[in-house]
């Protein structure tokens, strides 16, 4: 029943990530596409690829400074698989990256595999943190052109369907509040007698391997080198999308500045739910290239098309060479031992 369950969830998200395909590429001239697509300079595109690596390379050497916080020791290079096999993983199916890296470097190394979850978790929250203040700083600098896009196609939709549904949100949210005030006391309760159940004892352990891991932030010793990888981590982003823009004539004016909008706003197309972005994607970045620069509906289209699937091709194929890169080095070590 689970398993039918995360098909349908799938398929729900994938369909909507098509049904944004579809309002992102409706009404646009289909044959003029992908003429531009065909005649871009991959040139660009091939060295925004690289940069696509080298922010990956920059976030494996960055997970392990947590993971040595934690007093284990990882190659650069295994981190480095297991991050592509994640990202290979969250193009299928969204979210379940983070779980499939944790458990490829678990296996591995021999690390824990809760506690490997809770450094990423605490990754994520980080991340998360700065692409807001990205957000927040290319409003502050372009409030004339981001503030009111962000104003029409995010808080007033927000809003909008808040105060429409208010009264089903309060609901939620206060069964949610009463099912976690009764879960407290029952476990306050009778937390003395779940120690004596397995599954509490497993649970009770996983949660405190995450704990753990969230923790490796505030303890780690080299934090002046955790920023400079973020720093690369996000520049690479940038440079992903700066320079494409010159792939495309109807680009090629645009700036690092706008490549930051593009980037930090379109990737909340990449986080959304969607398998690989899809969709969502396309959607966002056309809308901020038509409604901020003005370009075009069609060159727009092509450019999200282009970015999004060189991408694409880069996890699918840095993924695939991961596999089998740690595919045989287990065989290799098994020979050895035999």
């Amino acid at each position: 029943m689970k398993k039918v369950l995360s098909i349908f969830k799938y398929l729900i998200f994938l369909l909507l990530g098509v049904l944004f395909l579809w309002l992102a590429f409706r009404n646009l001239n289909g044959k003029e596409i992908v003429d531009q697509i065909l005649h871009a300079d991959y040139f660009w595109i091939v060295l925004s690829i690289m940069a696509g690596i080298l922010s990956h390379i920059a976030r494996a050497a960055r997970w392990n400074i947590l993971i040595g916080s934690m007093g284990y020791q990882t190659k650069l290079s295994t981190t480095f698989f297991a991050v592509m096999i994640g990202y290979l993983a969250n193009a299928a199916v969204p979210r379940l990256g983070e779980v499939t890296r944790c458990g490829v470097l678990s296996k591995k190394d021999n690390i824990p595999f809760t506690e490997l979850l809770g450094t990423v978790i605490a990754e994520r929250i980080f991340d998360m943190i700065v692409l807001f203040l990205i957000i927040l700083l290319v409003i502050l600098f372009q409030l004339d052109l981001v503030g009111v896009f962000v104003d029409k196609y995010v808080f007033t939709p927000l809003f909008s369907n808040f105060e429409n549904n208010l009264v089903p949100i309060l609901v939620v949210l206060g069964i949610i509040a009463g099912l976690s005030i009764l879960a407290f006391f029952v476990w306050r309760r009778f937390r003395t007698r779940l120690k004596h159940f397995a599954f509490y004892r497993k649970l009770s352990q996983f949660g405190k391997g995450m704990v753990e891991g969230i923790k490796t932030i505030m303890r780690m010793k080299n934090k002046g080198v955790f920023l400079v990888y973020t720093v690369m981590i996000w520049g690479m982003y940038a440079v992903m999308v700066y320079l494409p823009f010159f792939s495309l004539n109807a680009t090629s004016q645009l700036d690092f500045g706008d490549a930051l909008t593009v980037m930090s706003i379109g990737s909340l197309g990449i986080v959304a739910p969607v398998p690989g972005g899809i969709g969502t994607y396309h959607f966002i970045v056309k809308a901020i290239l038509y409604e901020l620069y003005h370009v075009v509906p069609a060159s727009a289209a092509s450019f999200a098309t282009i970015t999004h699937a060189a991408q694409s091709l880069m996890i699918l194929v840095m993924g695939g060479l991961s596999f089998l890169m740690l595919f045989l080095q287990k065989n290799k070590k098994e020979n050895e031992l035999s």
